[in-house]
């Protein structure tokens, strides 16, 4: 990952929605522990409802069943923090919401510990038709900055994936 914060988020955001619209894509996004910040990252750029659908904040673990489609049975033999949940989340929400990419985000924020996850465990994907790509991270820090973190890499993830440069040739912010 890239260097965290505010304005890296922001110029990830922007490249994304850029690559996006360049290649007449549209975007959804499911989360859990970020709880809205990474559709909040993209609404903060102007221009993006150009390309960005929405998005569903599946907090609570039946929520990820019951509005995107996880497997049950996964859920209840792995728990929400998973890289399979985190990959079924991201389809889900690019099925449900008929948009041409997926992202998710899952995993523990903190303060503590979550059903033997260490605070800090993040599992982000990307789901674009027929290919799903996932990453797993420990990261460090306070409740906070495991959210802005997870943000920056699903956002980083997304802008490798759609962006054939990684987005490297795409103007940052203004």
């Amino acid at each position: 990952m890239t260097g965290a914060g505010p304005a890296a988020t922001d110029a990830t955001a922007r490249r994304l929605l850029q690559a996006l619209e360049e290649r007449g894509l549209t975007v959804a996004a499911a989360e859990s522990l970020t709880g809205g910040l990474v559709v909040a990252a993209l609404v903060a750029v102007p221009g993006a409802s150009t390309v960005l659908r929405g998005g569903v904040v599946a907090y609570a673990t039946d929520l990820k069943a019951r509005l995107l489609g996880v497997d049950a049975r996964l859920l209840d033999e792995r728990g929400p923090v998973d890289p399979d949940v985190a990959r079924a989340m991201a389809e889900g929400v690019r099925d449900r919401l008929r948009a041409d990419v997926g992202l998710a985000t899952t995993g523990v924020a903190g303060p503590g510990p979550q059903d033997g996850h260490p605070a800090g465990e993040v599992h982000v994907a990307v789901a674009l038709p027929g290919r799903t790509e996932v990453a797993s991270h420990r990261l460090a820090g306070e409740r906070p900055e495991v959210r802005d973190a997870t943000v920056g890499a699903v956002l980083e993830l997304a802008v490798r994936l759609v962006a054939p440069d990684g987005g490297r040739g795409l103007p940052g912010p203004a």
